[in-house]
Protein backbone atom coordinates (compact mmCIF):
# COMPACT_ATOMS: atom_id res chain seq x y z
CA UNK A 1 0.00 0.00 0.00
CA UNK A 2 2.70 2.10 0.57
CA UNK A 3 4.60 1.59 -3.02
CA UNK A 4 1.10 2.28 -4.41
CA UNK A 5 0.88 5.54 -2.25
CA UNK A 6 4.49 6.65 -3.41
CA UNK A 7 3.63 6.04 -6.65
CA UNK A 8 0.65 8.18 -6.77
CA UNK A 9 1.81 10.75 -5.47
CA UNK A 10 5.20 10.61 -7.88
CA UNK A 11 7.38 9.53 -5.02
CA UNK A 12 8.53 6.16 -6.53
CA UNK A 13 10.75 5.74 -9.67
CA UNK A 14 10.07 6.92 -12.49
CA UNK A 15 9.93 9.77 -10.06
CA UNK A 16 6.76 12.61 -11.01
CA UNK A 17 8.02 15.63 -9.27
CA UNK A 18 5.21 17.70 -11.27
CA UNK A 19 3.26 15.39 -8.62
CA UNK A 20 5.27 15.42 -6.02
CA UNK A 21 5.89 19.37 -5.12
CA UNK A 22 1.73 19.91 -5.10
CA UNK A 23 1.40 17.05 -2.61
CA UNK A 24 4.38 18.19 -0.47
CA UNK A 25 3.73 21.48 -0.34
CA UNK A 26 -0.05 20.44 0.47
CA UNK A 27 1.14 18.66 3.77
CA UNK A 28 3.30 21.43 4.65
CA UNK A 29 -0.07 23.81 4.47
CA UNK A 30 -1.71 20.78 6.33
CA UNK A 31 0.73 21.47 9.30
CA UNK A 32 0.47 24.74 9.38
CA UNK A 33 -3.55 24.60 9.64
CA UNK A 34 -3.38 21.99 12.23
CA UNK A 35 -0.99 23.89 14.36
CA UNK A 36 -3.03 27.07 13.99
CA UNK A 37 -6.28 25.61 14.73
CA UNK A 38 -4.84 23.67 18.02
CA UNK A 39 -3.18 26.65 19.35
CA UNK A 40 -6.95 28.56 18.94
CA UNK A 41 -8.31 25.33 20.54
CA UNK A 42 -6.26 26.02 23.39
CA UNK A 43 -6.79 29.78 23.65
CA UNK A 44 -10.58 29.22 22.99
CA UNK A 45 -10.67 30.67 20.21
CA UNK A 46 -11.66 27.79 18.20
CA UNK A 47 -15.09 26.58 19.66
CA UNK A 48 -16.69 23.30 18.99
CA UNK A 49 -18.72 22.27 15.39
CA UNK A 50 -18.61 26.45 14.45
CA UNK A 51 -18.04 27.95 11.71
CA UNK A 52 -14.17 28.95 12.48
CA UNK A 53 -13.90 24.98 13.14
CA UNK A 54 -15.66 23.86 9.81
CA UNK A 55 -13.42 26.61 8.25
CA UNK A 56 -10.44 24.93 9.51
CA UNK A 57 -12.02 21.60 8.44
CA UNK A 58 -12.86 22.93 4.91
CA UNK A 59 -9.32 23.70 4.75
CA UNK A 60 -7.99 20.40 5.28
CA UNK A 61 -10.26 18.75 3.07
CA UNK A 62 -8.78 21.19 -0.10
CA UNK A 63 -5.38 19.92 1.26
CA UNK A 64 -6.47 15.65 1.17
CA UNK A 65 -8.40 16.63 -2.41
CA UNK A 66 -4.84 17.80 -3.83
CA UNK A 67 -3.38 14.49 -2.53
CA UNK A 68 -6.09 12.66 -4.01
CA UNK A 69 -5.38 14.46 -7.10
CA UNK A 70 -1.72 14.08 -7.54
CA UNK A 71 -2.35 12.06 -10.55
CA UNK A 72 -3.76 15.52 -12.03
CA UNK A 73 -1.27 17.82 -11.17
CA UNK A 74 -2.53 20.98 -12.87
CA UNK A 75 -6.27 20.33 -11.33
CA UNK A 76 -4.17 19.28 -7.88
CA UNK A 77 -2.38 22.66 -8.09
CA UNK A 78 -5.11 24.63 -8.59
CA UNK A 79 -6.80 23.20 -5.64
CA UNK A 80 -3.82 23.70 -3.96
CA UNK A 81 -4.19 27.84 -4.52
CA UNK A 82 -7.63 27.64 -3.72
CA UNK A 83 -6.72 25.92 -0.52
CA UNK A 84 -3.24 28.74 -0.05
CA UNK A 85 -5.75 31.39 -0.51
CA UNK A 86 -8.52 30.25 1.37
CA UNK A 87 -5.84 30.33 4.64
CA UNK A 88 -3.91 33.04 3.84
CA UNK A 89 -7.19 35.29 3.60
CA UNK A 90 -8.99 34.20 6.59
CA UNK A 91 -6.22 33.95 8.94
CA UNK A 92 -4.18 37.27 7.11
CA UNK A 93 -7.34 39.28 7.67
CA UNK A 94 -7.57 38.39 11.46
CA UNK A 95 -3.73 39.27 11.75
CA UNK A 96 -3.97 42.80 10.12
CA UNK A 97 -7.39 43.46 12.07
CA UNK A 98 -5.36 42.97 15.52
CA UNK A 99 -2.67 44.89 14.33
CA UNK A 100 -5.48 47.84 14.01
CA UNK A 101 -6.14 48.11 9.96
CA UNK A 102 -9.85 48.32 9.05
CA UNK A 103 -10.28 45.08 6.85
CA UNK A 104 -13.08 43.36 6.02
CA UNK A 105 -13.44 40.64 8.72
CA UNK A 106 -12.56 37.13 6.51
CA UNK A 107 -12.20 34.88 9.18
CA UNK A 108 -15.32 33.07 10.80
CA UNK A 109 -16.49 33.83 13.85
CA UNK A 110 -16.25 31.11 16.75
CA UNK A 111 -19.74 30.54 17.04
CA UNK A 112 -22.82 31.11 14.73
CA UNK A 113 -24.20 34.49 15.43
CA UNK A 114 -28.34 34.37 14.98
CA UNK A 115 -29.67 37.20 13.04
CA UNK A 116 -31.26 39.45 15.25
CA UNK A 117 -32.46 42.37 12.64
CA UNK A 118 -34.54 42.49 9.71
CA UNK A 119 -34.42 45.16 6.88
CA UNK A 120 -36.31 48.16 7.02
CA UNK A 121 -36.97 50.54 4.29
CA UNK A 122 -37.10 53.74 6.33
CA UNK A 123 -34.62 52.51 9.26
CA UNK A 124 -32.85 49.94 7.66
CA UNK A 125 -32.83 47.49 9.98
CA UNK A 126 -35.08 46.88 12.91
CA UNK A 127 -34.81 44.04 16.05
CA UNK A 128 -36.76 41.42 14.67
CA UNK A 129 -39.89 40.89 17.08
CA UNK A 130 -40.86 38.57 19.14
CA UNK A 131 -36.93 36.60 19.22
CA UNK A 132 -35.16 34.78 22.24
CA UNK A 133 -31.62 33.89 21.38
CA UNK A 134 -28.48 33.89 23.04
CA UNK A 135 -25.58 35.87 21.72
CA UNK A 136 -22.06 34.28 20.79
CA UNK A 137 -21.06 35.44 24.31
CA UNK A 138 -23.45 34.07 25.75
CA UNK A 139 -26.05 36.56 26.67
CA UNK A 140 -29.89 35.84 26.99
CA UNK A 141 -31.16 38.39 24.23
CA UNK A 142 -34.91 39.02 23.73
CA UNK A 143 -37.49 41.01 21.59
CA UNK A 144 -40.79 42.01 22.53
CA UNK A 145 -43.63 41.75 19.68
CA UNK A 146 -43.46 45.52 19.18
CA UNK A 147 -39.62 44.84 17.95
CA UNK A 148 -38.21 46.20 21.43
CA UNK A 149 -35.67 44.82 23.37
CA UNK A 150 -37.12 43.10 26.62
CA UNK A 151 -40.15 41.58 27.75
CA UNK A 152 -43.96 42.72 26.59
CA UNK A 153 -45.59 44.06 29.96
CA UNK A 154 -48.66 41.68 30.77
CA UNK A 155 -52.07 42.11 29.88
CA UNK A 156 -53.65 45.21 30.82
CA UNK A 157 -50.63 46.04 32.73
CA UNK A 158 -49.90 49.43 31.18
CA UNK A 159 -53.42 50.42 32.39
CA UNK A 160 -52.57 51.58 36.11
CA UNK A 161 -48.69 51.98 35.08
CA UNK A 162 -46.37 55.46 33.03
CA UNK A 163 -44.60 54.41 30.30
CA UNK A 164 -40.91 55.84 30.21
CA UNK A 165 -39.15 55.48 26.81
CA UNK A 166 -35.55 55.08 25.67
CA UNK A 167 -33.99 55.64 22.27
CA UNK A 168 -30.18 55.39 21.72
CA UNK A 169 -27.89 53.15 19.77
CA UNK A 170 -26.08 49.86 20.82
CA UNK A 171 -24.83 51.56 24.39
CA UNK A 172 -28.86 51.56 24.62
CA UNK A 173 -30.43 48.45 23.14
CA UNK A 174 -27.26 47.20 25.79
CA UNK A 175 -24.88 44.58 23.87
CA UNK A 176 -22.61 44.27 26.67
CA UNK A 177 -25.51 43.21 29.07
CA UNK A 178 -28.35 39.88 28.95
CA UNK A 179 -31.78 40.27 29.79
CA UNK A 180 -33.01 42.10 33.05
CA UNK A 181 -29.45 43.40 33.23
CA UNK A 182 -29.65 46.38 30.30
CA UNK A 183 -29.54 50.18 31.89
CA UNK A 184 -33.08 49.99 30.58
CA UNK A 185 -33.94 47.40 32.81
CA UNK A 186 -32.37 48.45 35.81
CA UNK A 187 -33.68 51.93 35.38
CA UNK A 188 -37.08 50.27 35.52
CA UNK A 189 -36.22 48.92 38.93
CA UNK A 190 -35.22 52.48 40.32
CA UNK A 191 -38.66 53.60 39.15
CA UNK A 192 -40.55 50.75 40.46
CA UNK A 193 -41.96 48.32 38.44
CA UNK A 194 -45.47 48.73 40.23
CA UNK A 195 -45.69 52.28 39.00
CA UNK A 196 -43.38 52.11 35.36
CA UNK A 197 -43.14 50.25 32.45
CA UNK A 198 -39.39 51.20 30.34
CA UNK A 199 -39.59 49.97 26.31
CA UNK A 200 -35.94 50.21 25.24
CA UNK A 201 -36.22 51.42 21.84
CA UNK A 202 -32.38 51.43 21.11
CA UNK A 203 -30.93 49.44 18.03
CA UNK A 204 -27.07 49.16 17.43
CA UNK A 205 -25.89 52.14 15.37
CA UNK A 206 -28.82 54.22 15.35
CA UNK A 207 -27.88 57.81 15.55
CA UNK A 208 -30.55 60.97 15.83
CA UNK A 209 -31.39 60.51 12.05
CA UNK A 210 -32.79 57.43 12.95
CA UNK A 211 -34.23 58.43 16.25
CA UNK A 212 -35.80 61.32 15.07
CA UNK A 213 -37.51 58.83 12.37
CA UNK A 214 -38.50 56.48 15.06
CA UNK A 215 -39.68 59.49 17.71
CA UNK A 216 -42.02 60.50 14.51
CA UNK A 217 -43.79 57.59 13.48
CA UNK A 218 -42.85 54.71 16.04
CA UNK A 219 -43.07 56.26 19.28
CA UNK A 220 -45.83 54.57 20.48
CA UNK A 221 -46.00 50.75 21.33
CA UNK A 222 -48.08 48.21 23.29
CA UNK A 223 -51.24 50.80 22.72
CA UNK A 224 -49.73 53.63 25.00
CA UNK A 225 -47.54 56.60 24.15
CA UNK A 226 -44.86 57.33 26.72
CA UNK A 227 -44.97 59.73 29.58
CA UNK A 228 -41.44 60.91 28.67
CA UNK A 229 -38.79 59.80 26.15
CA UNK A 230 -35.18 59.53 27.08
CA UNK A 231 -32.22 59.78 24.64
CA UNK A 232 -28.51 58.49 24.70
CA UNK A 233 -26.81 59.93 21.85
CA UNK A 234 -23.83 61.19 20.45
CA UNK A 235 -21.22 58.22 19.44
CA UNK A 236 -23.14 57.27 16.47
CA UNK A 237 -23.77 60.32 14.95
CA UNK A 238 -19.69 61.43 15.68
CA UNK A 239 -19.35 58.22 12.97
CA UNK A 240 -20.08 61.02 10.34
CA UNK A 241 -16.96 62.95 11.31
CA UNK A 242 -15.24 64.61 8.85
CA UNK A 243 -16.88 62.65 6.09
CA UNK A 244 -17.01 66.00 3.05
CA UNK A 245 -20.47 66.81 1.95
CA UNK A 246 -22.05 65.22 4.69
CA UNK A 247 -25.67 64.15 3.48
CA UNK A 248 -28.15 65.58 5.56
CA UNK A 249 -29.96 62.65 6.68
CA UNK A 250 -26.82 60.40 6.71
CA UNK A 251 -27.76 58.92 3.56
CA UNK A 252 -24.26 58.87 1.70
CA UNK A 253 -22.66 56.79 4.43
CA UNK A 254 -24.54 55.85 7.58
CA UNK A 255 -27.60 54.99 6.75
CA UNK A 256 -26.73 52.47 3.95
CA UNK A 257 -23.70 50.87 6.54
CA UNK A 258 -26.54 50.00 8.45
CA UNK A 259 -27.44 46.97 6.52
CA UNK A 260 -24.46 45.93 6.56
CA UNK A 261 -23.57 45.92 10.23
CA UNK A 262 -26.95 44.39 11.34
CA UNK A 263 -26.39 41.90 8.71
CA UNK A 264 -29.81 42.29 7.24
CA UNK A 265 -28.54 42.33 3.67
CA UNK A 266 -29.74 39.52 1.56
CA UNK A 267 -25.96 37.95 -0.15
CA UNK A 268 -22.89 39.36 0.79
CA UNK A 269 -22.83 42.78 3.16
CA UNK A 270 -20.58 41.21 6.21
CA UNK A 271 -21.89 37.89 6.05
CA UNK A 272 -18.60 35.43 6.35
CA UNK A 273 -19.09 31.98 5.19
CA UNK A 274 -16.22 29.33 6.00
CA UNK A 275 -14.81 30.35 2.74
CA UNK A 276 -13.06 33.75 2.77
CA UNK A 277 -13.19 33.25 -1.32
CA UNK A 278 -16.94 33.27 -1.56
CA UNK A 279 -17.17 35.70 1.13
CA UNK A 280 -15.64 38.46 -1.22
CA UNK A 281 -17.31 37.06 -4.22
CA UNK A 282 -20.91 37.26 -2.13
CA UNK A 283 -19.97 40.55 -1.05
CA UNK A 284 -19.07 41.99 -4.42
CA UNK A 285 -22.24 40.73 -6.25
CA UNK A 286 -24.00 42.05 -3.44
CA UNK A 287 -22.41 45.26 -3.61
CA UNK A 288 -23.12 45.85 -7.46
CA UNK A 289 -26.69 44.03 -7.34
CA UNK A 290 -28.15 45.26 -3.87
CA UNK A 291 -30.40 48.05 -4.26
CA UNK A 292 -28.35 49.48 -1.21
CA UNK A 293 -25.33 51.47 -2.08
CA UNK A 294 -22.81 53.42 -0.68
CA UNK A 295 -22.79 56.83 -2.04
CA UNK A 296 -19.32 57.99 -0.22
CA UNK A 297 -16.54 55.42 1.50
CA UNK A 298 -14.76 56.96 4.31
CA UNK A 299 -12.39 54.20 5.15
CA UNK A 300 -8.88 54.13 3.27
CA UNK A 301 -8.86 57.93 4.05
CA UNK A 302 -6.68 59.67 6.42
CA UNK A 303 -8.09 60.63 9.82
CA UNK A 304 -8.65 63.99 10.54
CA UNK A 305 -8.70 66.53 13.90
CA UNK A 306 -10.62 69.15 15.39
CA UNK A 307 -13.96 69.59 15.26
CA UNK A 308 -16.54 69.20 12.31
CA UNK A 309 -19.09 72.16 12.39
CA UNK A 310 -21.54 70.97 9.60
CA UNK A 311 -22.00 67.94 12.02
CA UNK A 312 -22.27 69.70 14.69
CA UNK A 313 -25.11 71.71 12.70
CA UNK A 314 -27.05 68.50 11.70
CA UNK A 315 -26.92 67.20 15.35
CA UNK A 316 -28.30 70.16 16.58
CA UNK A 317 -31.51 69.97 14.14
CA UNK A 318 -32.29 66.72 14.71
CA UNK A 319 -32.14 67.29 18.66
CA UNK A 320 -34.65 70.27 17.96
CA UNK A 321 -36.67 68.30 15.70
CA UNK A 322 -36.88 65.31 18.13
CA UNK A 323 -37.66 68.06 21.15
CA UNK A 324 -40.68 69.57 18.68
CA UNK A 325 -42.22 66.39 18.51
CA UNK A 326 -42.35 65.45 21.55
CA UNK A 327 -43.46 68.75 22.98
CA UNK A 328 -46.22 68.57 20.58
CA UNK A 329 -47.14 65.60 22.29
CA UNK A 330 -47.17 66.60 25.85
CA UNK A 331 -44.03 64.13 26.11
CA UNK A 332 -41.44 65.27 28.23
CA UNK A 333 -37.88 64.66 26.58
CA UNK A 334 -35.10 63.52 28.66
CA UNK A 335 -31.26 63.85 26.80
CA UNK A 336 -28.34 62.13 28.29
CA UNK A 337 -24.56 63.05 26.83
CA UNK A 338 -22.45 60.14 26.00
CA UNK A 339 -19.90 58.27 27.89
CA UNK A 340 -17.23 56.69 26.98
CA UNK A 341 -14.34 54.11 28.31
CA UNK A 342 -11.58 56.87 27.97
CA UNK A 343 -9.27 54.38 28.88
CA UNK A 344 -9.30 52.49 25.74
CA UNK A 345 -9.33 56.00 23.39
CA UNK A 346 -6.05 57.02 24.11
CA UNK A 347 -3.80 56.04 21.13
CA UNK A 348 -3.20 57.62 17.24
CA UNK A 349 -5.19 53.94 15.64
CA UNK A 350 -9.31 53.83 14.87
CA UNK A 351 -10.76 51.02 16.30
CA UNK A 352 -13.42 50.79 13.22
CA UNK A 353 -16.40 52.27 13.77
CA UNK A 354 -15.51 56.10 13.48
CA UNK A 355 -13.89 55.76 9.98
CA UNK A 356 -11.89 59.22 10.26
CA UNK A 357 -11.37 59.69 13.43
CA UNK A 358 -8.28 58.64 15.74
CA UNK A 359 -9.29 56.82 19.22
CA UNK A 360 -7.57 60.10 21.03
CA UNK A 361 -9.45 62.76 19.25
CA UNK A 362 -13.20 60.76 19.81
CA UNK A 363 -13.58 61.79 23.34
CA UNK A 364 -13.07 65.81 22.86
CA UNK A 365 -15.39 65.20 20.01
CA UNK A 366 -17.36 63.80 22.49
CA UNK A 367 -17.40 65.85 24.91
CA UNK A 368 -18.65 68.90 22.86
CA UNK A 369 -21.75 66.83 21.41
CA UNK A 370 -22.40 66.57 25.19
CA UNK A 371 -22.06 70.32 25.78
CA UNK A 372 -24.13 70.85 22.32
CA UNK A 373 -26.75 68.77 23.71
CA UNK A 374 -26.51 70.56 26.99
CA UNK A 375 -27.11 73.82 25.45
CA UNK A 376 -29.53 72.95 23.24
CA UNK A 377 -31.87 71.09 25.68
CA UNK A 378 -31.81 74.08 28.19
CA UNK A 379 -32.63 76.45 25.31
CA UNK A 380 -35.53 73.93 24.49
CA UNK A 381 -36.72 73.42 28.24
CA UNK A 382 -36.16 69.95 27.97
CA UNK A 383 -34.32 68.25 30.72
CA UNK A 384 -30.40 67.10 30.21
CA UNK A 385 -28.92 65.27 32.36
CA UNK A 386 -25.44 65.48 32.77
CA UNK A 387 -23.88 62.46 34.47
CA UNK A 388 -20.07 62.62 35.37
CA UNK A 389 -17.67 60.30 33.09
CA UNK A 390 -15.23 60.74 35.94
CA UNK A 391 -17.59 58.02 38.11
CA UNK A 392 -16.72 55.47 35.68
CA UNK A 393 -13.88 53.20 35.00
CA UNK A 394 -12.93 50.83 32.97
CA UNK A 395 -14.78 48.27 34.95
CA UNK A 396 -18.31 49.52 33.85
CA UNK A 397 -17.70 49.08 30.59
CA UNK A 398 -16.77 46.07 28.32
CA UNK A 399 -14.96 47.79 25.69
CA UNK A 400 -15.10 51.35 23.95
CA UNK A 401 -18.10 52.10 25.36
CA UNK A 402 -20.69 49.84 25.84
CA UNK A 403 -21.71 49.31 29.75
CA UNK A 404 -21.11 45.87 31.39
CA UNK A 405 -23.74 44.77 33.56
CA UNK A 406 -22.44 46.84 36.72
CA UNK A 407 -22.09 49.83 34.25
CA UNK A 408 -25.55 49.95 33.25
CA UNK A 409 -26.90 49.36 37.02
CA UNK A 410 -24.68 52.32 37.92
CA UNK A 411 -25.74 54.60 34.62
CA UNK A 412 -29.71 53.93 36.02
CA UNK A 413 -28.87 54.75 39.39
CA UNK A 414 -27.25 57.51 38.45
CA UNK A 415 -30.22 58.43 35.83
CA UNK A 416 -32.91 57.53 37.74
CA UNK A 417 -33.68 60.48 40.33
CA UNK A 418 -34.18 63.12 36.80
CA UNK A 419 -36.06 60.66 35.48
CA UNK A 420 -38.36 60.24 38.49
CA UNK A 421 -38.72 63.98 38.68
CA UNK A 422 -39.51 64.47 35.01
CA UNK A 423 -41.68 61.88 34.71
CA UNK A 424 -44.58 62.64 37.62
Amino acid sequence: MLKSLLAHVGLRRPYRFERAIPVLCALVLALVVVATAAWMAATDRLGHGGPRAQYFLYLLVLLALVVALARWPRLATVVLVLALVELSWGLGSRVLIRAGYAVPALLPLVAAEPERFKWHASLQAVPIPSLRVTSPTGLAISHTSEGTRGHDPAPHALDTRTVVATFGGSTTYDIGAGEGDTWSDRLGEELGRDRTFVVNHGVPGYSTVEHLIQTALYQTKFGKPPRCAIYYVGWNDLRNAHIPNLDPGYADFHLPSQVDSLKVRRIGGSHVTISPLLTVLARLVGADVDTVHYSVDPYGREPVSGSDPALEALYERNIRSISAINRGRGIATIWVGQLLNRERLQGDGRYGWLPLVRDRDLWPLQQRFNAILERTAQALGDVYVAISPGSFAGADFVDNGHFSVQGARRFAERLAPAVREACR
